[in-house]
């Protein structure tokens, strides 16, 4: 079967140079062409009797038909057994699925069918005329698009007749453009964290990879080829078994998609419930899902189908199960612990281990406890407490001296006391009452205790007798008293000056010294 290698304007000219005189060697210099491809041109046209000039109404088409009737009816089975534009297009979408493998399918059912670069170039000519298809090709099950709507709801506060504007979070699939969208009270961490739960739940698994905008709830710093994912963001990502990618900054083909996807829910969804007037984050949703339900199975423009099959067909399948546990959302801070191996959360200190006072370290909390990580490694568990300037310090983080100074509670130390005797338990009482801190108090009554070892209980006891006479009630008193030996002398029986009324710790009297 014969072919044509050369276009009608060149046959045309082949003719045209072969009435004028011309050999087939310099017809064939002129057109570029060789000189076989000369003579059999000029064979053909004798062989239907066509002589130059041609007939004015005589069409490139007709012409085509006369010399070469058989390469015509191959390209008459070509359009009739042509490329099936949206069959690529969807199949393209499937992962390990090319061109190249699509275009060799092609070839088996149409042997006369378009040549590989051919076959790319018509598809590629049919894909710049789909709007909402053209920027990328995305595989099934492997991208999901993160953003948030520029048009915001209002909602009404019944108290207060305040309103609030309510944040769009939408999430759109990258194959099959399949929708998630829920209004939040903000953009803030909580509620884009938990946004994002929300979505795989609806999509019933999670996509490979997760492309978010440089929103600053996700995305701490932002980098052209390595940003910095905020750290609970990246801790709700990995639970998932996703990647988080996002998208570059000033760079909107990244998320184009993403773009897309929220100018069509703005005007499907958000417009539509303009009048009306909301007093909840959640009534405002109830009104969201059967118009998201109807934008989702409406039948796309320019091919068939809709996101809803689409979904079901290419990105479902190819999702990744949901992991079994839910995610449960923190927080986390970077903190350094201060001498007192404490660190701060919220007005609240917690401990670590002594060993690491002043180091850096992180905090990772959620509404109930708070984790303590050095160096990727957890070395603190506590729950979390809502007492402001309070502590929670456990007795292992304390080295032993502090261990055991934190064993003295106000009732052991009155226990202990009691045991010396019945001045001391009442000097120690004393102490107690009138300490501003807890911990000074038992402190101070612990000193008073511990001077039985260098002293007898029977002593001890007369100089708690002694301090509490003369008003001088603390640990230096008594132990100055056991010094002097004061304890084993009779108080002299003195009346005080006007001066000297008041009792005072440090206005003794001259008793003291009798």
């Amino acid at each position: 079967m014969s072919k044509r290698k050369i276009g009608m304007r060149q046959i045309r000219e082949i003719l045209r140079m072969q009435d004028c005189g011309c050999s087939n060697r310099a017809i064939a210099r002129s057109v570029k062409v060789n000189k076989t491809t000369v003579k059999k041109c000029l064979d053909r046209a004798l062989g239907m009797g066509l002589n130059w000039p041609l007939p004015k109404e005589m069409s490139d088409a007709v012409l085509e038909e006369l010399l070469y009737p058989q390469a015509q009816s191959v390209q008459t089975q070509i359009k009739q057994k042509g490329m099936d534009y949206e069959y690529i297009h969807k199949e393209l979408k499937r992962k390990k699925v090319t061109l190249a493998l699509l275009w060799e399918e092609y070839r088996a059912e149409n042997p006369h069918g378009y040549g590989y670069s051919r076959f790319c170039e018509k598809y590629q000519i049919w894909a710049k005329e789909q709007k909402v298809w053209m920027p990328q090709i995305h595989k099934a099950g492997e991208q999901a698009y993160i953003d948030y709507a520029g048009m915001t709801m209002p909602i009404t506060d019944r108290g207060t007749g305040e309103i609030h504007a309510a944040q769009i979070f939408v999430a759109v699939l990258g194959a099959s453009t399949y929708v998630f969208v829920e209004a939040t009270m903000s953009q803030q961490l909580p509620d884009w964290i938990m946004s994002h739960c929300r979505a795989f739940q609806y999509f019933g698994g999670v996509t490979e990879v997760v492309i978010p905008d440089n929103l600053r709830s996700g995305v701490n710093k932002a980098h052209r080829y390595e940003p910095e994912e905020n750290p609970t963001y990246q801790e709700m990502i990995m639970h998932y078994g996703a990647v988080v990618m996002p998208a570059r900054v000033r760079r909107p083909k990244d998320k184009s998609l993403a773009e897309q996807a929220v100018q069509q829910v703005e005007h499907q969804i958000l417009a539509p419930l303009r009048n009306h007037r909301f007093f909840s984050v959640a009534e405002l949703n109830r009104a969201i899902q059967p118009l998201l339900e109807k934008m989702n199975k409406k039948p796309f423009q320019k091919i068939s189908g809709s996101r809803l099959s689409y979904f079901e067909e290419l990105d479902k399948p190819m999702l990744k199960p949901l992991p079994d546990v839910l995610y449960k959302y923190a927080e986390w801070e970077n903190v350094i612990a201060n001498g007192g191996y404490l660190v701060f959360l919220d007005d609240h200190e917690y401990s670590v281990p002594h060993r690491l006072a002043r180091k850096k370290m992180r905090i990772r909390f959620t509404k109930t406890t708070v984790e303590i990580f050095y160096q990727n490694k957890r070395i603190a568990s506590h729950k979390r407490s809502y007492v402001k300037k309070g502590k929670t310090i456990l007795p292992e983080h304390m080295p032993k001296a502090h261990r055991e100074m934190a064993a003295w509670t106000p009732d052991k130390i009155m226990e202990a006391a009691k045991k010396v005797g019945t001045k001391t338990q009442m000097l120690a009482g004393k102490i107690m009452g009138k300490s501003k801190y807890a911990y000074k108090g038992t402190r101070a009554c612990l000193g008073v205790i511990r001077l039985e070892k260098h002293y007898n209980a029977e002593r001890l006891e007369a100089a708690c007798s002694r301090a509490i006479e003369i008003g001088a009630c603390s640990c230096k008193s008594v132990e100055s008293i056991l010094k002097n030996n004061l304890d084993q002398k009779k108080l002299a029986t003195v009346t005080q000056s006007n001066i000297t009324k008041q009792h005072h710790e440090n206005v003794r009297g001259s008793e003291y010294f009798a």
